[in-house]
């Protein structure tokens, strides 16, 4: 009776059709028996693991890459989240720059790091007696290039959010009627994404971004990437949302965020007029 109660509870928040969703993937993720979320602490990944939670209870386990490509603010994040939900979390060695061609970036670096990512996670769900791996693409993933998703499929990784027909801004307005702190996180790629294809990544220019982004959010602005081109990596094209335009020329801003880029290594900083858009560096492909 209080299962009928709760998912009329939903439906009143989200919608009819968004809440029998969210009963699609809960059955999906039940008929797994047990499984092992791919747990990077962002949006999709913590809508995942909660749904797989309310699903499967203690058959669940949460599993974390540590590697250069990462921000150390968001392991914390990840590992709080689970110490709080009471999830059993892994935190793996996973370091890119490793892989035979990785550091060169051609256009199948996700697909290595993947496949590397995958395997390992697969390791650590069979040793613990789980039957089943899972990430959380989401149905707008579809309409990208994302040749990671090709590793996901080759190592035989479940997709439920994508199976339950799932879109970002599905998983945003779940999240939030659930009460996640995630709904309204920024979008989040691994580090090594914000170089352009071809020009080499090593973990210097990865503290670089990082340090850049990090500069970003301290001052306000919420969904921000620093692509950086040029082959030493001297060149920062910031992407913010369009809204944070004004804000950003503002002239005590403009003036923190040159010197910071320039203390960092930067020596040409740049605004992106086309605003913040996920892939971007895609469009060189």
């Amino acid at each position: 009776m209080s299962e009928h109660y709760e998912n009329r509870d939903l439906a009143a928040s989200v919608g009819e059709t968004l809440a029998a969703k969210y009963d699609e993937l809960k059955g999906i993720i039940e008929g797994y028996g047990s499984l092992a979320v791919a747990f990077s602490g962002g949006v999709d990944s913590t809508f995942l693991l909660h749904a797989a939670q309310d699903a499967l209870g203690d058959n669940v386990i949460a599993i974390t890459a540590r590697s250069c490509s990462f921000p150390e603010r968001e392991l914390r994040e990840a590992e709080a989240y689970c110490a709080e939900r009471g999830v059993r979390h892994f935190v793996t060695d996973s370091e890119e720059l490793a892989i035979e061609g990785f550091a060169q970036n051609p256009p199948n670096r996700c697909y290595m790091c993947k496949t590397e990512l995958f395997t390992k996670i697969g390791e650590i769900a069979k040793a613990e007696g789980i039957a089943y791996s899972a990430e959380g693409s989401n149905l707008d993933d579809e309409g990208d290039y994302r040749p990671g998703l090709q590793a996901v499929s080759e190592l035989g990784v479940k997709s439920p959010l994508r199976e339950a027909g799932l879109y970002k801004n599905d998983i945003r307005s779940l999240s939030k009627a659930f009460g996640l702190p995630t709904w309204d996180k920024q979008s989040f790629a691994c580090l090594s994404s914000r170089f352009a294809y071809g020009e080499t990544i090593n973990e210097e220019k990865l503290r670089r971004v990082d340090r850049a982004e990090q500069l970003l959010l301290d001052l306000g602005f919420t969904q921000v990437r620093v692509r950086v081109h040029g082959e030493n990596g001297e060149q920062a094209r910031i992407e913010i949302d369009p809204a944070g335009f004004a804000k950003i020329m503002d002239e005590d801003v403009r003036a923190r965020v040159l010197a910071g880029f320039t203390a960092i290594g930067f020596i040409y900083i740049s605004l992106d007029l086309a605003g913040y858009r996920t892939g971007s560096m895609n469009a060189m492909l």
